[in-house]
């Protein structure tokens, strides 16, 4: 019974923090809410082995933004696959999910390519150092810091851009 009501304490001061994280990567809150139960249900399976981590919310995060890049991926190749069999051409980028569209930085997030829109999200959202970014992505640290300028650049790009008045 211990090992449950551990489990049920960890995610319940957790998931609210992997849902937005998730949901400002992929841009829907509906999406992220499914990503993240995906995560934890994983994390179960394994809460045995987990538990004695010293942060176990890194692994589900971890585990969270795989399965949303993998989701996104999927998407890109169906959508695809849809275009080359309807012969129909889609607006460069289809439609921002449903949440984030809505704000100007909402919108330039959806904007950044998915390597960009993870590390800015790690950063400034799960407020993650550099270092720990570049261990939970298995990139090099460089990597991560060069991302960031790319990724803050093509933000400030999308926002200085726009017209003003514009939501």
């Amino acid at each position: 019974m211990r090992h449950d009501e551990q489990f049920e304490e960890f995610y319940q001061a957790s998931y609210g923090r992997t849902v937005a994280l998730v949901a400002a990567i992929t841009g829907s809150r509906h999406e992220a809410e499914d990503v993240a139960q995906e995560a934890y249900a994983r994390a179960l399976a394994r809460w045995w082995r987990l538990r004695g981590y010293d942060l176990p919310e890194a692994w589900v995060r971890k585990v969270a933004l795989r399965i949303a890049i993998d989701s996104a991926r999927r998407l890109r190749r169906n959508r695809a696959a849809v275009v080359r069999l309807a012969a129909q051409r889609r607006p460069a980028g289809g439609e921002p999910a449903d949440d984030l569209k809505y704000t100007p930085l909402g919108a330039a997030l959806l904007g950044l390519p998915l390597h960009e829109r993870q590390v800015i999200v790690l950063h400034y959202v799960a407020d993650l150092p550099v270092h720990a970014i570049a261990a939970e992505c298995g990139l090099p640290v460089g990597t991560v810091k060069t991302r960031l300028v790319v990724a803050r650049r093509h933000l400030e790009q999308q926002l200085t851009s726009r017209p003003q008045g514009v939501a």
